[in-house]
């Protein structure tokens, strides 16, 4: 029946497959008769519909089992979770046991609406087709009564995205079936099981004639052995017969490094072209890794070698495989040969330079090389190891999913390089040429759009992004799962760290998805999540190596590390660089070693850039309040504050911030007026259309803190204004630091209306909780005169110094005020002892607090509370 549709209406989609069986269902409705059994079915039906409607999934097909699509894999896994509860709880409605069999995947499939005419006689209305369809199908297969089988994919998604399974998290078991080969499926994949503890079997899957399980020598029963050498020794045979021996070990997921091009023709053309036309057909591949050009030229930097004037021939670019551990390298070359260009590549052993391999095609002329270059790139794959299946599978035409212009590819190579070396003006023209030559060229508005990005031009880059998703379907698998991940970091914010863990776990050595999952997860304060992905981003083959280590070295330093978190700044970057000193700084803080931290931040050099310039005094201001040394932090923030008024919109928010909590801190004062000053600006600011989401973000971010710090001066009417003006703005703005924001400052409304038990109900602690989110949370505690839970609050914030520093909220404008909290969080602790009644442990923490802020420097209001406990403590001051 799929014939009757048009196949060019196809589209191919990136989907969460569920297959179930519903076990030995024969034999059930011998057993209950039929009437009873289409009972049961009916009743399954209509549960089945309604967690369709709850998880948003689609049912393509049923018998006695059922086809499923999800769009993302927690939907997917939560289908399936209810499913089985709804069969036991039909089971034991009716005294039967219901089992099923389920397996679940990610992947690309195909679908396609039939004709009206085609369903008339009872075709379904959706075609679904795929490989992916056929590993669902064998996990199902493979999956014992009441199991749920997981593809490696979908466990890797699922596991790095726990929260969006909500309270369900805590009660799920995971396991690891070890390696299976499946009838049909070219590698051996890893099976996972899934489930609720006490519910799920959580036993080995039995193997069938459809699937077996990889097991070593030594396990294998002794029965067995002579058989395993007998077929061994055939098989080895038959791989002699029919298949070269490689001349070189490569395993999947192996690096290459893709060598120049040696273009023997004269035709310049050729140069950059074919080179990148190489990298893109190879770079579809999940099996064979490609050394990016970025890493290749790092390298020859650090070999002291120019790499825009050094061509990367057999000799260097061997030692660059060398240097960055690549197995292989790729030399590619072009001749006339005859009337005829013909396209070479030869496999160099980088150890011996010697090559292993060769390989060559022929065409008539200059408009058949995006050709040769795709047969070649699928012959070496296939020499390599992949296997056919595989290689037909992920090797879309070069024209169709670049440019069939060789000139617009050349273009596109030269924005490439000049956008490696950080030339994005340049990087941007060349991706406009390369556009105005092949209207049709999808990565080259992508390009545009990545640039005008890097330029901090965010709202410029949109029109590009849309023309790059009108064009979708001419993009690799891999450039769409990157413009998809890119819609959401300027379009939806809250959608993006999903989009970017699609990716990390479908190309787990495309750096992209794991260092932006890595960063998406910091921002929102999931820590232990993040450091996966950061690891994983932080190895040699990472053309952005330093920004992965900065990452990791933050993750450490909010996990308390200081120590190891310095090791991983030193070793992202020159001490010089604006981000990496500020890190360098706050590692230092931590330690308390304030002067070392202010030297780094003194030696920092400048990007002509005045917004960036100014950050470093976000540090500054941070380390002086720190330390209690009030009149230089408000000189500080007031310094950049008025420099940035001219220079920067975004910075001088950030400032005026700041400088509010400079003024709330050392209790000044005008710090009302100011308040009211900086909660007007924010709301214009927010009005502007030209802000793209994140910033919006980040400015509503700063309107509910700015309103926070008036409540502690017990102002409600600023919180309720500021809820308000945030409550209005389009959902692209809700990512997760302004919806913990808005809970904050809710319950602080309504622990200040007289709802205490409510507020404090809001902000039950989490793992991911901001920092803010405690210190409010103790105040609560405090007034509602729960001191034992106060204490432990305020103990908290003691002890979680680095996540003051470090935290990324509103591009970090808070931290100046999470780290004086993290002093203040001293006296708070002694005043929750004192009303215990342990007033000397309440002294001795006023003692330390007075140890970082000492006496006379303190404002007159904190003095006389920390002169009260000490009193009661019958300790003394210490000048």
């Amino acid at each position: 029946m799929a014939d009757d549709a048009d196949p060019s209406l196809a589209r191919r989609q990136l989907k969460t497959l569920v297959l179930t069986d519903l076990c030995d269902s024969v034999a059930l409705i011998e057993r209950i008769g039929d009437n009873a059994a289409a009972e049961l079915f009916r009743d399954l039906d209509t549960r089945v519909l309604q967690l369709l409607q709850v998880w948003n999934g689609r049912l393509i097909d049923r018998s006695d089992g059922m086809f499923l699509l999800f769009d993302a894999p927690a939907s997917g896994l939560g289908f399936a979770l209810d499913y089985q509860q709804a069969l036991q709880a039909l089971g034991a409605e009716r005294s039967l046991s219901l089992q099923a069999r389920v397996g679940l995947h990610v992947g690309y499939v195909l679908s396609w609406q039939n004709s009206d005419e085609a369903v008339a006689v009872g075709a379904k209305p959706l075609e679904v087709e795929g490989l992916a369809k056929s590993m669902a199908a064998r996990l199902m297969n493979l999956a014992r009564p009441g199991q749920i089988l997981l593809s490696p994919v979908a466990e890797s998604l699922l596991r790095g995205n726990l929260q969006a399974m909500g309270e369900r998290r805590g009660r799920l078991q995971w396991k690891s079936h070890g390696r299976w080969r499946f009838k049909g499926v070219p590698a051996a994949q890893e099976v996972f099981e899934v489930g609720e503890a006490g519910r799920a079997p959580m036993r080995m899957p039995a193997a069938s004639a459809k699937a077996r399980r990889e097991l070593p020598m030594w396990r294998r029963p002794l029965a067995l052995v002579a058989e395993v050498v007998l077929v061994a020794a055939l098989a080895i045979t038959a791989w002699v017969m029919v298949r070269p021996e490689p001349a070189i070990a490569f395993a999947e997921r192996d690096w290459v490094v893709l060598a120049d091009l040696e273009n023997r023709t004269g035709n310049i053309m050729l140069d950059d072209s074919v080179t990148q036309a190489f990298r893109v057909s190879l770079e579809q591949s999940r099996y064979v890794n490609v050394l990016s050009d970025m890493k290749t030229r790092d390298t020859l930097s650090r070999m002291r070698r120019d790499p825009a004037t050094t061509r990367l021939d057999r000799k260097l670019a061997s030692e660059v495989a060398m240097r960055d551990g690549a197995r292989l390298v790729i030399l590619p070359s072009a001749s006339e040969v005859g009337g005829k260009l013909r396209l070479r590549v030869e496999l160099v052993d980088p150890r011996t330079q010697a090559t292993v391999l060769t390989e060559m095609m022929e065409g008539a002329s200059v408009g058949s090389v995006l050709g040769s270059v795709d047969g070649l790139a699928s012959r070496l794959r296939t020499r390599l190891g992949e296997s056919a299946v595989s290689v037909k599978a992920a090797s879309d035409p070069l024209p169709a999913v670049t440019t069939s212009n060789l000139q617009a590819l050349r273009a596109y190579a030269l924005g490439l390089r000049n956008a490696r070396d950080g030339n994005w003006q340049v990087s941007r023209q060349m991706y406009l040429e390369a556009a105005r030559i092949d209207p049709d060229f999808a990565q080259a508005y992508l390009g545009i759009a990545r640039a005008h990005a890097a330029l901090s031009e965010r709202p410029k880059a949109l029109p590009w992004l849309d023309k790059a998703l009108a064009l979708r379907a001419r993009l690799p698998d891999r450039e769409r799962l990157y413009l998809d991940a890119w819609q959401a970091e300027l379009r939806m914010p809250s959608q993006a760290l999903e989009k970017w863990q699609v990716m990390a776990g479908l190309y787990p050595d495309d750096f992209a998805g794991q260092a932006n999952a890595a960063w998406h997860l910091y921002v929102a304060n999931r820590f232990d999540e993040a450091l996966p992905y950061a690891d994983a981003a932080d190895v040699p083959q990472d053309p952005l190596r330093n920004y992965a280590a900065d990452y990791v070295g933050r993750l450490w330093l909010a996990k308390g590390m200081p120590d190891r978190a310095l090791a991983h700044f030193t070793a992202a970057g020159e001490a010089n660089r604006i981000g990496h000193a500020r890190r360098v700084a706050a590692a230092y803080a931590v330690m308390d070693r304030h002067a070392d931290a202010e030297r780094i931040l003194e030696g920092v050099g400048t990007m002509d850039s005045p917004g960036v310039d100014l950050l470093p005094y976000i540090e500054r201001v941070s380390i002086a309040l720190d330390q209690g040394h009030w009149q230089k932090a408000e000189m500080l923030s007031e310094r950049a504050r008025t420099a940035s008024r001219t220079s920067d919109p975004f910075v001088y928010q950030q400032f005026q911030l700041i400088r509010s909590v400079v003024d709330q801190v050392q209790l000044s004062e005008g710090r009302q007026q100011r308040r009211e000053v900086v909660a007007r600006e924010l709301s214009e600011e927010l009005a502007q259309a030209s802000w793209d989401p994140q910033n919006r973000g980040d400015l509503a971010t700063m309107l509910l803190v700015n309103a926070g710090l008036g409540l502690r001066d017990g102002n409600t009417r600023l919180a309720q204004d500021a809820l308000a003006r945030v409550g209005r703005l389009p959902d692209d703005t809700r990512y997760s630091v302004l919806s913990a924001f808005e809970r904050i400052l809710r319950a602080g409304v309504q622990g200040e209306s007289g709802d205490l038990e409510g507020a404090i109900a809001l902000l039950s602690p989490r793992p991911d909780d901001m920092y803010q989110s405690r210190v409010m949370l103790y105040g609560l505690l405090s007034k509602a005169g729960r001191h034992a839970e106060a204490e432990a609050q305020a103990r908290w914030l003691s002890s979680q110094r680095g996540r003051a520093y470090i935290e990324a909220n509103a591009s970090q404008a808070l931290q100046p005020l999470n780290v004086a909290d993290a002093q203040m969080a001293s006296l708070w602790l002694a005043e929750s002892l004192a009303a215990q009644g342990k007033t000397g442990h309440a002294g001795e923490e006023v003692a330390r607090l007075l140890a970082r802020w000492p006496q006379e420097r303190m404002p007159p209001q904190l003095r006389s509370r920390a002169e009260a406990i000490l009193s009661a403590s019958k300790q003394k001051i210490t000048l």
